[in-house]
């Protein structure tokens, strides 16, 4: 585990000055964690705010970064107007990272960084990542994946670190909760946003709120909730009170996977 920490560290100084693209989640927080420890002031985490990423989450990631100590900026991507990521193709992650990664390659060149870095992990080759070909198009850098440290080795790295997102389970993107083919739009993004809150208001904390669309053309919405296996005993009690809260949200119906949320990484 050493020598993978070692590897990292000179990575990062190697590719120093540096920018890191920063979503607050278990990776982007501990490369962002570990570039500010060994490279102080030259490097810097950017987060891309869109439609597509809960108001709570980055609120969360900014108040990380400021925990951590480590500088942020926001950027806005602007990936809802690209007809290639909003019509949800299976490959809609890669259009989202090139918006990301052009931004972001803009930005070093103004500002004379000498390299982008994400969170890519050495498990994630084993996974459908379309956003990887975004990266490798703009020349982005995986220190993590370089290292060879897996996702189990970050946690533990950030429990070293005392990093909050060590036990922190993974949280894409709003879109991936509407499925393949029906379309990305601000308004399915927000009914997402705001049934996801209140199911987590009610004290799950691994699950997803999936976005169907009954009927388009009068624009009928349902609901399928999907919670872990292990939280699916809290249910019960709060069961009509879910299914009213989504109602409110907007949908028109509410069905409970009875398979519950398995994490597919």
């Amino acid at each position: 585990m050493q020598e993978k920490i070692d590897h990292l560290q000179a990575s990062l100084r190697r590719h120093a000055p540096l920018l890191i693209a920063y979503s607050g989640g278990v990776d982007s927080a501990c490369l962002l964690a570990v570039a500010h420890e060994t490279l102080a002031g030259s490097a810097l985490g950017v987060i891309a705010d869109s439609p597509s990423l809960p108001r709570q989450a980055l609120a969360d990631a900014l108040a990380l970064a400021a925990k951590i100590g480590a500088p942020v900026e926001t950027i806005c991507t602007e990936e809802m107007a690209d007809e290639r990521y909003a019509s949800n193709p299976v490959n809609r992650c890669y259009f989202c990272k090139a918006e990301l990664f052009s931004k972001l390659d803009e930005l070093a060149r103004t500002r004379g960084f000498a390299a982008i870095a994400y969170g890519e992990n050495a498990d994630d080759a084993g996974h459908f990542r379309p956003g990887k070909k975004a990266a490798d198009e703009f020349a982005v850098i995986a220190p993590l994946k370089e290292a060879g440290l897996t996702k189990a080795e970050i946690r533990e790295l950030s429990r070293t670190l005392g990093l909050p997102t060590a036990d922190a389970p993974a949280q894409p993107c709003l879109s991936s909760r509407i499925p393949h083919g029906t379309p990305v739009t601000p308004h399915a993004l927000a009914m997402v946003e705001r049934g996801e809150a209140f199911v987590r208001g009610l004290g799950f904390k691994v699950f997803r709120v999936r976005h169907l669309v009954e009927d388009a053309g009068i624009s009928r919405f349902r609901a399928r909730v999907q919670i872990a296996p292990d939280e699916m005993p809290k249910l019960a009690p709060v069961q009509q009170s879910l299914v009213a809260g989504l109602l409110t949200v907007g949908y028109d119906g509410v069905e409970i996977d009875p398979a519950g949320y398995r994490s597919p990484a």
